[in-house]
């Protein structure tokens, strides 16, 4: 299936043309993606969904450049990531790619503060303190950012990572079931802020999840079975979203 241009914008953050990927090999080989054509608007905040197996991650991994397509075109604004390189790739990921995982990721002996501009510190360069002090007072952990992780709640470290992800403006977040590790209080504030960055900052987010309430945080879903893409929904609810996966098996 290939998919309209998405409607809530006429600007494309990533796309992907004719995405394939397998993974194993003979009667083992796994096809992740089977000929994915899909858009990503500007502005505008897409959860992927699907059944187990579906080709999810493996979509949110390639179009990130975190993994490579077999075959086809994965492109971030107007750089088509096969033709970067490693070295190009790493630049694209460090200056353009903001990521959340389920896994926090922070580093244990760095404080929270630290945390959150180490994408900066390692590429030179300083936060916009304007920017930075406005995404610290969204999450509202300005009282949290001397601590290290471990004095930290998962809810405050999941913030930390989204504030992290945040602080270079990237034009594009991935997010990978941000709230798979958080109570429902602690991840229904992570996905308000997502959709607050979205509405307020016009970050472009995009999220792997496989929760019908976190997708209906979403401005549009994707759907994926067995590789392909096969439907979408625009202003999506709860009750929408468990009702389309129904119909996909899920």
């Amino acid at each position: 299936m290939t998919l309209a241009p998405d409607i809530t914008t006429t600007r494309i953050a990533a796309h992907m043309i004719g995405g394939r990927k397998s993974y194993g090999i003979d009667d083992a080989q796994v096809r992740a993606l089977d000929g994915v054509d899909v858009e990503f608007g500007q502005g505008v905040f897409t959860a992927i969904m699907g059944p187990s197996g579906s080709g999810k991650s493996t979509l949110l991994h390639t179009l990130a450049g975190l993994d490579t397509l077999d075959s086809g075109q994965a492109w971030i604004g107007d750089e088509e990531l096969s033709s970067l390189g490693d070295r190009g790739l790493t630049r694209l990921r460090r200056d353009r790619v903001g990521f959340i995982f389920q896994s926090f990721n922070l580093i244990p002996n760095l404080t929270a503060g630290e945390n959150i501009v180490l994408p900066l510190t390692i590429a030179g360069r300083r936060p916009d303190a304007d920017w930075l002090a406005n995404v610290i007072d969204a999450l509202g952990i300005g009282d949290r950012l001397g601590h290290r992780p471990a004095e930290l709640s998962g809810g405050q470290q999941q913030r930390v990572a989204a504030a992290r992800a945040l602080v270079s403006r990237p034009d594009l977040v991935f997010a990978d079931e941000p709230s798979g590790n958080l109570d429902s209080h602690s991840g229904a504030e992570l996905l308000e802020f997502m959709r607050m960055a979205v509405r307020e900052f016009g970050q472009t987010i995009v999220m792997v999840t496989h929760d019908p309430n976190a997708a209906s945080y979403a401005d549009r879903v994707v759907f994926l079975k067995d590789g392909r893409v096969v439907d979408q929904l625009v202003a999506p609810t709860s009750a929408s979203v468990l009702d389309r996966m129904k119909t996909l098996g899920a």
